[in-house]
């Protein structure tokens, strides 16, 4: 099942995503969970599947525009410098733990949203990556145990707004800029995904590859991510872990690429989807 948050006019909700639109989970549990995130803490992913199974769309395709997937999140965890090439080209060391850094879900934005390239630098990146969201929650989650929190995966453009990046060791402030965190266009539940580690993930821009790697290409691989995160933070249905880009990125390459106002860049994973968003002035 694919799952997704949506917007038809002024009203959100969330859904199925099937043949020809969207089966409207928000329109039968909206009243209780209103959000796709509070769905997942309160219904769980077995009711909105039971529900949805069968169903013909409620709303049609190209009646609604994508939000990010869980557009209310409440914590957002990136893993930085997590594939073996995107390490040498930033000559970052190997470290023995997960580098983490957090969003906010204010910078997240939609399937075919635009990503807004900021007033105040001209060095916007493309970080294409998985996300995972979690399904069930828990604290010290054993490794062995990981991927059974998983509800399922997405596509995510983790946009750097680079020269704030490096203003200081911390990567906060290059990463929170507002609508630079492609987020969809939905969510594959785990249980269609076996083998989440053989996809390819494949970044564009302007229809050129810029990235591409198989997501066992990880250097701390998705068990040993919800581990460490679950460590020192309860995980909770709703939550997001971006897994890391590989090599590709702009900044690294000779001379630099960024992207600006007309560009286009997208986010591909086989067995998940495509993650398209155009470059605006913002």
């Amino acid at each position: 099942m694919k799952l997704a948050s949506i917007r038809v006019g002024k009203k959100e909700t969330y859904g199925a995503v099937v043949a020809g639109g969207i089966v409207d989970l928000g329109k039968k549990f909206g009243k209780k969970w209103p959000t796709l995130r509070l769905a997942l803490l309160g219904a769980g992913l077995p009711t909105l599947k039971a529900y949805a199974k069968g169903r013909k769309p409620d709303i049609k395709d190209g009646k609604f525009a994508w939000m990010p997937v869980v557009p209310d999140a409440t914590r957002i965890f990136c893993a930085g410098v997590n594939y073996r090439e995107h390490r040498a080209e930033t000559g970052r060391p190997d470290t023995l733990h997960p580098t983490i850094f957090t969003r906010f879900a204010y910078t997240q934005m939609g399937h075919e949203q635009p990503m807004l390239k900021p007033v105040e630098s001209e060095r916007l990146d493309w970080e294409g990556e998985l996300a995972i969201v979690i399904g069930k929650k828990g604290r010290r989650i054993a490794r062995e145990k990981a991927m059974s929190h998983v509800a399922g995966y997405a596509c995510y453009n983790d946009g750097s707004v680079r020269d704030y990046q490096r203003h200081t060791s911390q990567f906060t402030p290059g990463k929170n800029f507002v609508a630079t965190g492609g987020f969809g266009p939905w969510m594959v539940t785990s249980d269609e995904m076996k083998n989440i580690t053989a996809q390819t993930l494949t970044t564009r821009v302007n229809g050129v590859v810029k990235q591409q790697a198989t997501i066992d290409m990880l250097i701390h691989d998705i068990p040993q991510l919800i581990a460490y995160i679950s460590t020192f933070c309860p995980l909770e249905p709703g939550d997001v872990i971006v897994t890391g880009t590989p090599g590709g990125v702009g900044a690294a390459r000779t001379p630099p690429e960024f992207m600006f106002p007309g560009d286009t860049v997208e986010v591909e994973i086989t067995g998940v989807g495509l993650l398209r968003n155009t470059i605006k002035a913002g």
